[in-house]
């Protein structure tokens, strides 16, 4: 389904869900570190989300089996939590979490490094990622395209030399989690399907420090990067709004 122009009461159960979800990753921000488990970190999640008085989006959905998606290094996004993964002095952690309230939906992400770095590079690499996220939501306004945000991420990533990755793309979220349209992180400005005022949507860049190719890992979920090399991956839900658009998923 394509999104939909959202009402008064949609919009602030959306902005309600999305504080939430920007509070729960904030808190995760400040408590990962070496030697915790991606299990425990999900864990976090569910026990924080409970108390705002939200539900997990992610949990189920497709049959995804837990609250939070956790994608370490070359793990791009869809992670499955787990006992048996232990974070690393220098991992790059991709953090992506959904909530419902009131029956509406936001989805966001944000990477971090745990620990001290590995290289600079890495470093680099989340920040402009995030940079480039910032870039894709200043393009977002009444009567823009899909394809001005793919243009206005795509510069900034490939401004540094980073691969763009294709396959996966932002999309429609609010009454579902995935609606329509796509957005991808490339593309030329003025092409693709026009937005409307009271619209949301998720946008995602996922980049890398090499190649864009990915490819599904053995547990059916996790993504991968096809040559090894480091991701970073950033997300906000967005409300179309005149001239710009509102982050909804800030605490």
């Amino acid at each position: 389904m394509l999104t939909t122009v959202k009402n008064p009461a949609e919009i602030a159960a959306m902005r309600e869900s999305g504080r939430m979800l920007a509070t729960v990753l904030n808190i995760l921000s400040k408590q990962a570190t070496v030697g915790m488990t991606t299990k425990d970190l999900a864990n976090i999640a569910a026990v924080e989300l409970n108390k705002l008085g939200g539900a997990p989006a992610f949990l189920g959905y497709q049959g995804f089996p837990d609250v939070l998606c956790t994608s370490i290094n070359q793990e791009v996004v869809h992670g499955i939590p787990s006992v048996n993964r232990v974070l690393q002095d220098g991992d790059i952690v991709s953090l992506d979490f959904g909530v419902i309230y009131k029956g509406m939906i936001t989805d966001g992400a944000i990477s971090l490094i745990v620990g001290k770095p590995i290289s600079q590079k890495d470093v680099d690499l989340v920040k402009y990622t995030e940079r480039s996220l910032l870039s894709g939501i200043a393009a977002v306004k009444d009567g823009a395209r899909t394809g001005d945000i793919g243009a206005a991420v795509e510069k900034e990533l490939s401004k540094h030399g980073y691969g763009i990755v294709r396959d996966l793309v932002g999309h429609g979220v609010g009454n579902e989690l995935h609606e329509d349209p796509n957005i991808p992180n490339y593309g030329r400005a003025n092409t693709g399907v026009q937005l409307k005022k009271h619209m949301t949507i998720a946008i995602e860049p996922m980049s890398t420090l090499r190649g864009d190719r990915v490819y599904i890992g053995s547990d059916g979920w996790t993504v991968q990067t096809w040559d090894d090399s480091r991701s970073a991956h950033f997300e906000h839900t967005v409300l179309i709004q005149d001239d710009d658009a509102e982050i909804l998923t800030v605490a």
